[in-house]
């Protein structure tokens, strides 16, 4: 049986309910990751801040004679003290630290599975980014072995049993090298697991390669079915959910809320602020309605680093409450196009991300809200690549006006057309239809003019029985190539 099903979609994205043996989960979102030596915040309170599902680290608990026992008697969730979900790691982060542990794959999915994780995890191999294209096929491979052992080893207690069992996540693997992304996404599929984790992301994301991020995720993405649940380890910090769901990500996880609090760093949605220069808190959580900013600031001076830590995890789950709401609305692009100009690496990521609007474009809804213009970027969006590629269902014959704004001399024209940055020239019975009842500038930039321009352009070109007056009063080298066509009977600024 499916364990995902997917409720809303907007972009690449979506609202999703994952089914495991401890609940139903809704995605997208984060789980925290829990110490199991040391709870910050115990993982019994992690669900009043919105926590349905958490992880930590099967090998640390594999490692801990006390831990050990105790989860094999009773079970991960006793040990934890967390009664909803709980995905486990393999022991990955350690062997991309140490490039050696005392554990087989085999050894590890059989632990996760007698400590009763709803979802485990295969002790793939995290190649860094920037290796060769040989080291990374080759440890690729080896991740692709160990996850089809894993699906052999669960696969027949799953038949064998009547309880649920445990989900299988098959670990997307390949370094920066985007043929072996696809590659691997490609060949876990046709084996089948449950979950599909984007790994060894996390040094793409410390150094602020948003872009590559953008290009590591769609070549996963393009591998796989499009209704596989997709997890982006080690993917913490709130200013870049937006972009990565919009890519159709689904899962995260975040050791964020723990280690910036650490630092005395205070997450928003936009940013990271330093506890030490905060003179107001940007916030209404409950923790930055009970502190002032000194009294943050004197709580983390002794030691006690509880607070911000929880500030931050609230900060977490109000922005994926942010982005469901937006799914639900469809206006999630223009989410990721006000996150993605908080940090310029991020905006990186928005401009790379739009290079893949043809992607995009096969998945994104038709029928959403209404489209906003927020920047350049936006001219690129799915919605302004699919009506230019649906211009030749428009059959104009007789005389045609196209103009930005209603003319006095209207009634002599077979076809009067609105012309509209960014999509360019639709009829004007359809101004009040999604996407062309779009919110535009008054002063509309050059990348909008030139996409309304080109598409302009091509309409007549696909039109050369129709004869053509435009009117419009922009300055673009465009204007002059659709005076030169031969069925423009003018093209003027005021008419």
């Amino acid at each position: 049986m499916s364990h995902f099903e997917t409720m809303h979609k907007d972009s690449a994205g979506r609202i999703g309910r994952l089914y495991t043996g401890h609940g139903r989960i809704e995605t997208p979102t984060v789980m925290p990751v829990i110490n199991p030596n040391i709870q910050m915040i115990p993982a019994s309170e992690l669900a009043k801040f919105g926590a349905e599902i958490v992880i930590t680290n099967a090998y640390i608990i594999y490692r801990n004679p006390e831990l050990m026992d105790h989860a094999i008697e009773k079970g991960v969730h006793s040990l934890l003290n967390f009664d909803g979900a709980i995905m486990t790691d393999s022991g990955s982060y350690q062997l991309s630290v140490y490039r050696d542990i005392e554990i087989t794959s085999d050894e590890i999915v059989r632990f996760q599975r007698k400590i009763g994780s709803d979802i485990g995890v295969p002790l793939d191999i995290p190649t860094p980014p920037d290796v060769s294209h040989e080291r990374a096929e080759s440890e690729m491979k080896t991740t692709i072995v160990r996850c089809r052992e894993a699906r052999d080893l669960v696969q027949p207690e799953a038949q064998s049993q009547s309880q649920e069992t445990m989900l299988l996540a098959g670990p997307v693997q390949g370094a920066t090298h985007l043929d072996l992304r696809y590659e691997c996404a490609r060949t876990l599929s046709e084996t089948g697991f449950d979950i599909y984790p984007i790994g060894a992301v996390v040094p793409l994301l410390t150094s602020y390669r948003f872009a590559e991020m953008v290009d590591v995720i769609v070549a996963a993405k393009k591998g796989l079915q499009p209704a596989a649940p997709v997890h982006l380890f080690g993917a913490g910090h709130p200013a870049m959910f937006a972009l990565a769901v919009a890519l159709g990500c689904d899962l995260f996880d975040s050791a964020a809320y723990a280690l910036y609090a650490r630092d005395g760093r205070y997450l928003t949605s936009s940013g990271t602020y330093h506890l030490d220069t905060l003179q107001h808190l940007p916030c209404s959580c409950p923790i930055c309605t009970s502190y002032t900013a000194d009294e943050l600031k004197g709580e983390f001076a002794n030691g006690n680093i509880i607070p911000l830590a929880k500030h931050n995890l609230y900060a977490t789950y109000a922005e994926i409450n942010t982005i469901k709401q937006c799914i639900i609305e469809g206006n999630l692009w223009e989410l990721v196009e006000r996150r993605c100009r908080s940090h310029p690496r991020l905006l990186d990521g928005l401009r790379r991300a739009v290079s893949h609007a043809d992607w995009i474009e096969t998945l994104d809804p038709v029928r959403k809200s209404t489209f906003f213009y927020c920047g350049s970027e936006s001219s690129r969006r799915s919605e302004v690549l699919r009506f230019g590629n649906r211009l030749d269902r428009f059959d104009l014959s007789g005389t045609v006006l196209i103009r930005t704004r209603k003319v006095k001399r209207e009634d002599g024209f077979d076809h009067v057309l609105n012309l509209k940055p960014p999509f360019g020239a639709y009829p004007v019975e359809l101004g009040e239809t999604y996407p062309f009842s779009a919110e535009v500038s008054k002063f509309p930039d050059h990348d909008a003019i030139e996409s309304a321009l080109q598409n302009v352009l091509r309409l007549i070109e696909l039109n050369s029985d129709a004869e053509f007056t435009v009117v419009c009063g922009w300055d673009h080298p465009l204007i002059a190539d659709i005076r030169a066509l031969p069925n423009v009977r003018e093209v003027a600024a005021l008419w």
